[in-house]
């Protein structure tokens, strides 16, 4: 089993404000679930902890193998996903590890 994370610190869509941004990514990523085989499961969470070094969302997958992990960031459906994340994400962060 791979569990995949990833945190990111996202600037506001224009004519957005940030929670509003945050929300829509939210609904993005968990529009992924049952869509795409090998994706397992799919978690996503609103950062609550207020310090600078917080990062703004977290996603958490999980996969039966690092192949499943390719085909589903291969997938149609998670790169438009990805598409609307890469224009509003600052920063990222990932982590991809055996358990």
């Amino acid at each position: 089993m791979i569990k995949h994370v990833v945190m990111w610190t996202v600037n506001p869509e224009q004519g957005f404000d940030k929670k509003s941004t945050l929300f829509k990514m939210k609904e993005k990523l968990e529009s992924l679930i049952g869509k795409i085989d090998g994706l397992d499961s799919l978690q996503v969470g609103l950062n609550e902890n207020e310090t600078p070094e917080a990062y703004d969302i977290c996603l958490i997958t999980e996969h039966p193998s690092r192949e499943a992990l390719q085909c589903y960031q291969d997938h149609p459906l998670h790169k438009e996903v990805a598409s609307f994340v890469g224009k509003i994400r600052k920063t990222r962060a990932v982590t991809d590890f055996e358990h």
